[in-house]
């Protein structure tokens, strides 16, 4: 018998195995070790779920608002009574580090994403009154799609997750979530808590390999939502796996952003905006909206890269449940594969900078995790793969520029549009740039400074729709002739 901790699926209010009994082991970045299980599931495990979303749904969006909302509280107040548990097991799935609580949702944040939802359930039952002559009134109200698919990635599993949780059954939605097979503990566990805070059947989890659950969810007809945020080639799988359905969709998808920096900014706050804050220490530059392509403007260059390579020199990989640590493993070894690959492709066909090395010699006390240096490249080709594909790691890319129109130019030219940095004193600039630059959020003098009260989503290549409480619910008209 194991003694791993063994985690399992919520279904319809009940804890379960997967109806096969097989479990997936999940492996610790920064040792390369099994140190949990969790259920493997299948599509018997997907009926399941879907069929006990369908039966709760009718009472659950039948319910007031303000009664959707005081569960929601209740799921706020769970998670903090148990978000160091709740932390600890995400750090172990992930590799972030603790320092200075940076985890890719913070506890407070991701309670608060709870409270957040309960607090707009009233937004999600709100509609219109036009009147249209004398004798009759045209009046709309939102209406709630059904069952919900929720599907979320491995580099923030507890706040993403919580996010399209909470906004789709505050909106009267019932809830399907796939959790990622990476990383599924921590979700695992808090459906666990949750099992009897909320009515069965309202929030379903259910892990298992994307081809063993994620597929069988989308394509399953009594499901009307789909929320996922991961790669653009996923969202095309499920989009032509939905097709059948017409299923309505949000993705959050993958991202080549740029960060820009002007000779007027402050350097030594641009030079940390686009190192640690925009993708080193962003779990490993395992973030979608990662700076990962830097537009340095060339009277600065040389200065700015002292500047990135003094701060990049002060970054510590270790072991994430050390304080001093700055930056962790990357989440596999296919992922450690697949950087590392982009790193050996950078090697001949741009300049190396700093950085390049990987492997167990980063960390001998940890040979076992998966270890990637900072590493920056510089190029003036805007157009080689490692400047327009996504790597996914804590690789970027240095590409001098002259003019504004240049890094404009230069910004817009890739197959994302997620997000980007400008840093610059000038204000009419910022202004140019925020109309020029085709991306779903532009951060002047900041980075992924993201806040639960703006929309946060891109175009392109990047995806499309809002994890919004209004995009989990849709507008239906009714007229009405008292003559």
């Amino acid at each position: 018998m194991s003694t791993l901790p063994e985690f399992r699926n919520l279904v319809g209010g009940e804890i379960r195995p997967a109806a096969s009994g097989k479990l997936l082991d999940t492996f610790n970045p920064a040792t390369g070790e099994v140190w949990a299980k969790v259920a493997a599931s299948d599509s018997q495990d997907v009926n399941d779920a879907v069929a006990a979303a369908s039966k709760a749904f009718p009472a659950w969006s039948a319910l007031p608002a303000a009664a959707r909302a005081y569960y929601l509280n209740q799921v706020a107040d769970v998670y903090r009574k148990n978000a160091e548990e709740l932390v600890h097991l995400e750090m172990m799935a992930i590799g972030v580090p603790a320092r200075k609580g940076n985890v890719p949702t913070p506890p407070g944040a991701t309670a608060f994403l709870w409270d957040r939802a309960a607090s707009q359930t009233l937004n999600a039952v709100t509609g219109r009154s036009v009147p249209l002559d004398p004798t009759t009134w045209g009046i709309t109200k939102r209406e709630p799609y059904g069952v919900v698919a929720a599907i979320v990635p491995f580099n923030a599993p507890l706040g993403m997750a919580s996010s399209k949780v909470s906004l789709a059954l505050a909106a009267g939605n019932t809830v399907v979530l796939k959790p990622p097979e990476q990383a599924s503990p921590a979700i695992l566990r808090l459906a666990e808590l949750l099992a009897g805070v909320l009515p069965p059947g309202t929030l379903n989890v259910v892990s298992g390999l994307g081809a063993d659950v994620g597929d069988p969810l989308v394509r399953h007809p009594e499901v009307r939502k789909i929320t996922m945020t991961g790669s653009a080639a996923t969202a095309r799988v499920i989009q032509r796996a939905a097709a059948d359905h017409l299923t309505s969709a949000i993705f959050e998808l993958g991202g080549k952003s740029p960060n820009i920096v002007f000779a007027d900014a402050d350097l030594d706050r641009a030079a940390r905006g686009v190192t640690v804050e925009a993708i080193y220490t962003t779990n490993a530059g395992q973030a979608c909206v990662g700076g990962s392509r830097i537009l340095i403007q060339r009277s600065i260059l040389d200065e700015m890269l002292q500047r990135m390579e003094a701060i990049a020199k002060t970054i510590k990989l270790g072991d994430p449940f050390d304080p001093s640590t700055t930056m962790g493993p990357v989440i596999s070894k296919a992922q450690f594969d697949k950087i590392t690959n982009y790193i050996e492709l950078g090697k001949k066909e741009a300049k190396l900078l700093f950085g390049g090395r990987y492997g167990p010699e980063l960390v001998p006390s940890l040979p076992g995790g998966y270890w990637i240096e900072p590493t920056l490249f510089l190029t003036e080709d805007n157009s080689l793969r490692i400047c327009q594909e996504e790597i996914f790691g804590p690789v970027t890319t240095v590409i001098p520029f002259d003019t504004e129109e240049e890094a404009i130019a230069i910004a817009n030219d890739s197959c994302f549009g997620l997000a980007s940095g400008l840093w610059t004193k000038d204000v009419a600039r910022m202004n140019r740039f925020i109309h020029g630059i085709r991306s779903g959020n532009v951060w002047i003098n900041t980075y992924l400074q993201t806040r639960y009260e703006l929309p946060f989503g891109g175009i392109k290549d990047s995806g499309y729709g809002h994890d919004d409480i209004m995009e989990f619910t849709y507008e239906k008209t009714a007229v009405i002739a008292t003559a």
